[in-house]
């Protein structure tokens, strides 16, 4: 019997890549998404299952989207959003909003997920952070604040879950050619690079290979940790 696994905010960029990563490893994958329904149902055909539309903001369409999925052996949390601009700039429902999804669509989807694997004594989660949830980030402060705290909830949830048999990691990409950075000018990615040991923009498939790995057998003694995808920007 094939073993199943969820990725949220899955239509895209790193959600995307890892869920082709999971089921190239023969994981039964299904995709999150909440706006992206073309390119989420595009993926699912890909994936062979039907993509689930749920607002991670939203418990009961969070709770619906896992009663109707069933129990997932692997819950990827990938979902989330950024807005740049100074603390004073934001408006309170765009700085909560980061943190309603980051954060709390995070908990939400675990907390739907942690029953079926503490019940079947296995499970996996893995939580996407960022550098910047390690570094902080000037003209992010809400994001890198919501970023840093997915890290803590990682840790915690190690602690809690290991009992259970269920290990819970979180990858924290560098610079990733994504969406979310294509607002970057060429000056600043230029600087950015510049910053990377390695000397390069990393690509969504650079950080699902680490998240393939802790989804696997072969990461069955690693919990709780915090693990760069990121050519080595400088901590």
């Amino acid at each position: 019997m094939s073993k199943s696994a969820l990725v949220t905010g899955g239509a895209r960029g790193i959600g995307a890549a890892c869920a082709r990563a999971l089921r190239g490893d023969g994981y039964d994958v299904v995709v999150n998404y909440n706006k992206s329904r073309a390119e989420a149902e595009a993926l699912a055909r890909e994936l062979g299952r039907p993509a689930a539309r749920a607002d991670v903001r939203d418990t009961d369409a969070v709770e619906r989207m896992f009663a109707e999925t069933g129990g997932v052996d692997v819950l990827v949390c990938c979902a989330g959003i950024a807005k740049a601009g100074l603390l004073t700039d934001l408006s309170e429902s765009e700085w909560l909003d980061i943190i309603d999804v980051n954060i709390g669509g995070t908990v939400r989807c675990c907390r739907a997920a942690i029953p079926y694997m503490t019940h079947q004594k296995s499970g996996c989660i893995i939580i996407v952070s960022s550098v910047w949830g390690v570094l902080g980030a000037s003209c992010e402060a809400v994001y890198s604040a919501s970023k840093a705290a997915v890290i803590g909830l990682t840790k915690s949830l190690a602690k809690e879950l290991g009992p259970s048999g269920v290990r819970v990691n979180c990858v924290a990409p560098g610079v990733i050619d994504t969406a979310m950075n294509a607002g970057l000018t060429d000056a600043e990615l230029a600087a950015l690079r510049d910053a990377t040991p390695l000397g390069a923009i990393g690509a969504p498939g650079d950080v699902a290979e680490l998240v393939r790995f802790l989804a696997s057998d072969g990461a069955r003694f690693i919990t709780g940790q915090i693990i760069g995808a990121d050519g080595g920007f400088p901590y």
